[in-house]
């Protein structure tokens, strides 16, 4: 099985490019980096040290699209894809391997006002506002106000 499940911090903004032929597709590539927590090399203390992978990832078609217009530099993403492999031919007749994530589904990890960019951001999650508790009657339950019909409620 080829699974791959990261969560990190875009290193810069995505960069789109669109596929030539009938039907145009967008091939969105960004790079996220991915904390990698691990003992330190040389520390006999057995202290704990943080240090970064720096993962490509590919988005194609919708996936692409949406990483271009709401993903953003310093923002924290979560991304499950398949790892895919290849290799080419560099101008100087190097061959350069290559290893890419290919996104399966993308989501913002950080709250609306939890971005790590500091900049606030138009994404995320904004509940509702709810009814004050004093609504609630004593086992937790509210009370449905007259008037309410059955059908307006979102549940059978």
């Amino acid at each position: 099985m080829n699974r791959v499940i990261l969560m990190g911090r875009l290193t810069r903004d995505p960069e789109v490019r669109y596929s030539q032929g009938e039907r145009s597709m967008a091939i969105t590539r960004y790079t996220l980096a991915v904390d990698r927590r691990g003992r330190a090399r040389g520390n006999q203390d057995g202290d704990q040290s943080q240090t970064a992978d720096f993962i490509n990832i590919v988005a194609f078609d919708k996936a692409g699209e949406f990483a271009e217009k709401y993903f953003h530099q310093g923002m924290r993403v979560l991304v499950s894809g398949r790892i895919q492999t290849g290799s080419y031919t560099n101008k100087e007749g190097q061959r350069v391997y290559t290893t890419d994530v290919i996104v399966d589904d993308q989501e913002f990890a950080d709250s609306k006002n939890g971005s790590g960019g500091g900049n606030s951001g138009s994404y995320g999650y904004q509940p509702t506002s709810r009814p004050s508790p004093s609504s609630a009657i004593g086992d937790g339950f509210m009370n449905i106000p007259d008037g309410v019909e059955d059908e307006g409620l979102p549940f059978n």
